[in-house]
């Protein structure tokens, strides 16, 4: 079996929605039951990718849609992609990738099971709730002189202190990450590591319901060119920028093992450019690339 990392970057609102919602917004998207953590489905991947796939091992890779004795699993597997960073407003550097200790310590708890090598930074403490880890020469900070009342990081409608102590850690980290999610790029390495930013897991919590993106949406009469009766709804989406992270499973069966080579070079073809993931793809939403290490 091989494993593999996954991330996606969202480069319009991703929408993975779970259906009609008993609240107030009608098409939610989908979270996590204890943790309330937003989350893409891992058929919501691998769906596009076996789209894409023309190759002649399409039903061995990817499985076959029957409803009969006669399917097969395929020899991918996909994990849920779960929240890694959420963009959220600042007032200083135009927006913050916010993330929390849970949710690097959970990811670096997979990958340490499942890798020996290149693994995550050590554990990171949880803030107080009023504080913020950054790193030395964050994006987000003030520009004005700190003094003992004044919070120096403003995201959405919350401030916060920055602390130092913890700078060297939060730096371990953003390399770790910006390696990985924009590695082709040196500039947007850069910008993630300035606007990189770990606030306590509550904090992240009350981000979660109050940082998505809603969109009310309606349906016009042809004749009348008014609103349709009962043709308003609202939808969630996760905004532009979210980074979310999985992990892909190569597993054929023992004696089809010497395929593994072969499907790791032929799978990187379909994510070379962006792809379309999740609902709502005729108005612009799911638009993601793809990075798998």
């Amino acid at each position: 079996m091989t494993t593999k990392l996954v991330f996606v970057h969202a480069l319009s609102p991703l929408h993975a929605g779970t259906g009609q919602g008993a609240g107030v917004i009608d098409l939610p998207i989908a979270r996590e039951k204890a943790t309330n953590l937003p989350y893409l489905p891992g058929s919501s991947l691998k769906g596009p990718l076996r789209d894409g796939y023309t190759g002649a091992r399409k039903d061995e890779i990817f499985g076959t849609a029957s409803d009969n004795a006669t399917g097969n699993a395929g020899f991918v597997q996909f994990s849920d992609l779960r929240l890694l960073c959420m963009p959220v407003r600042s007032l200083y550097g135009t927006f913050a990738w916010v993330t929390s200790p849970y949710i690097l310590n959970r990811l670096a708890r997979e990958i340490k099971n499942l890798f020996t090598e290149n693994t995550p930074p050590s554990w990171i403490e949880n803030p107080d709730v009023d504080q913020c880890f950054v790193v030395a020469g964050s994006a987000l900070k003030s520009n004005l002189p700190k003094s003992a009342k004044r919070k120096d990081i403003y995201l959405e409608d919350l401030d916060f202190e920055s602390q130092a102590d913890q700078a060297e850690l939060v730096t371990q980290w953003a390399d770790w990450l910006k390696k990985r999610i924009f590695g082709d790029s040196p500039e947007w390495q850069t910008m993630f590591v300035e606007r990189f930013c770990i606030v306590n897991d509550d904090v992240f919590s009350f981000l979660l319901n109050t940082a998505t993106e809603i969109t009310a949406r309606i349906r016009l009469n042809d004749e009348t060119k008014t609103v349709a009766d009962g043709q308003l709804w609202y939808e969630e989406a996760l905004p532009a920028e979210s980074i979310l992270a999985g992990l892909m499973l190569i597993a054929p069966p023992a004696s089809k093992t010497d395929l593994i080579q072969s499907i790791t070079t032929e799978l990187p073809r379909l994510w070379q450019k962006p792809i379309q993931l999740g609902g709502k793809a005729t108005v612009g939403r799911g638009i993601c690339r793809v990075i798998v290490k």
